[in-house]
């Protein structure tokens, strides 16, 4: 993909072949592995623990993302205790999405540069026209992006903030032990919900693979299906669009088209019915005193820029 701007904006991978490796070994392992699962399942190997250490795995991890490497770090829509901070940033982390400030300085520069040359995942830059070109357009900003990215948004350029900070820096740095620590959990939840090794291993098959497999497409279709489905209610420049069945999976996050208006809102779903459950939790947050000055949209505001939209719509 042809980028905008000028090279300080990304830098190079440094072992390419090796990150591209991984990159593939994680998005691929974790479907062949569901093939395992359900094949399992299927055989009656599915019990009721298995889905509670799924949707426990799930819930922390996604949330660790959405309210973590996203809202917190990504657009600084709250600010909360260190502790707080960090048991996101782990969080975030052990979802295997990627280091910490990788992670967000790439969706700092999607915002800057969205649906234009220099998106680094934008199902619309560099596409033919047609079914054909809209499918890899798609392809592109599900995975293809990853699978074959050779640079990486500059961390000096786009999360300077978090390469001065230590705690931010030293999540970075070990985000390996995350990753292992989030297929650890499962496996010692699975024993401990059903004393036994066999328990542990179906746990860690649902609760790891199935898991980071599940919220990984849940995040790449913001990506991709946010920029491509569904109803844009404001005029953001981009294609960014919001998908309503889309809500609860990505945790409030498929609201993309409100996002991309008042990025950093902590709040994406801004009616009562857009339900954001990321925006629960820092709501809650915020009630027993763990996050303060959190960011949110006026009625008035929401309004100034609907009747922006609807001014310059033909």
């Amino acid at each position: 993909m042809a980028l905008d701007g000028t090279r300080d904006d990304m830098v190079a991978i440094e072992h390419p072949g090796v990150g591209r490796t991984a990159n593939v070994t994680v998005t691929l392992l974790p479907p062949l592995l569901l093939g395992f699962a359900i094949w399992r399942a299927w055989g009656g190997a599915l019990h009721w623990q298995d889905l509670v250490v799924l949707a426990t795995g799930y819930g922390l991890t996604g949330m660790g993302v959405t309210v973590g490497f996203h809202r917190l770090f990504t657009h600084r829509s709250f600010k909360t205790r260190v502790a707080v901070r960090a048991l996101l940033a782990i969080l975030g982390s052990a979802a295997a999405e990627g280091p910490l400030i990788e992670w967000v300085s790439t969706h700092r520069m999607h915002h800057r540069f969205s649906d234009r040359p220099g998106d680094p995942h934008s199902p619309h830059v560099d596409r033919d026209s047609g079914w054909s070109g809209a499918l890899r357009g798609l392809l592109h900003a599900h995975v293809g992006w990853i699978i074959r990215a050779t640079d990486l948004a500059s961390p000096q350029r786009y999360a300077p903030d978090l390469v001065a900070d230590r705690l931010t820096r030293w999540v970075d740095r070990t985000f390996v032990v995350w990753v292992l620590a989030g297929l650890a959990a499962p496996f010692g939840l699975g024993v401990a919900l059903t004393g036994t090794l066999t328990g542990g291993l179906t746990g860690l098959l649902w609760g790891g693979a199935v898991r980071i497999l599940l919220l990984h497409h849940a995040t790449f279709s913001v990506n991709s299906l946010c920029h491509f489905f569904g109803r844009r209610s404001y005029d953001t420049g981009d294609h960014s669009r919001n998908l309503a069945w889309l809500a609860l999976p990505t945790f409030g996050e498929a609201w993309h088209n409100n996002h991309h208006a008042f990025p950093t809102s902590a709040r994406h779903g801004l009616t009562r019915w857009q339900l954001d459950p990321s925006a629960w939790v820092i709501g809650g947050l915020e009630r027993v005193g763990l996050a303060w000055d959190v960011i949110n949209v006026t009625p008035a505001r929401r309004l100034a820029k609907l009747d922006a939209a609807e001014s310059t719509s033909p």
